[in-house]
């Protein structure tokens, strides 16, 4: 099977939950360990739960592979953002509490492609490897 036809078939759990984004939190070797000294990571993944309520789907997932960038969050567009042009948006070194309130106050408001981004996220915004991209995909 071709990549491009495997993205033509919905992601498990694709269906009422691809109406609204996806914020993806990695955890895995780096992120979400002791290596980013004085973050209480889990209250971080509580907080964003919390401030993101049921504006987005938020999941934990295993080493994104962007380890120079932890802690990686990335935000998926919802159906609606996809079908506008949104893209995921990846952010690197999110290592205050303050991101996660502006990260769940962009997905409230409906996230990539429904809404730009709080200026302030422009200072975590990279663009990951095509190779790193990918891992996300699977």
């Amino acid at each position: 099977m071709s990549k491009r036809s495997r993205r033509r078939v919905p992601a498990p759990g694709a269906g009422a939950g691809a109406e609204r984004p996806t914020v993806t939190v990695c955890r895995g070797c780096c992120c979400g360990t002791p290596k980013i000294p004085g973050l209480d990571h889990a209250a971080q993944l509580r907080v964003l739960r919390q401030a993101v309520g049921g504006a987005a789907r938020v999941r934990v997932t295993d080493c994104l592979g962007a380890c120079e960038r932890a802690n990686v969050i990335v935000i998926q567009p919802s159906a609606t953002g996809r079908r506008a042009g949104g893209r995921p948006a990846w952010l690197g070194l999110v290592n205050d509490r303050d991101a996660a309130a502006d990260i769940a106050a962009w997905v409230a408001s409906g996230g990539p492609g429904v809404t730009d981004p709080p200026g302030i996220l422009g200072l975590y915004t990279f663009s990951p490897s095509r190779r790193v991209r990918a891992e996300l995909d699977e």
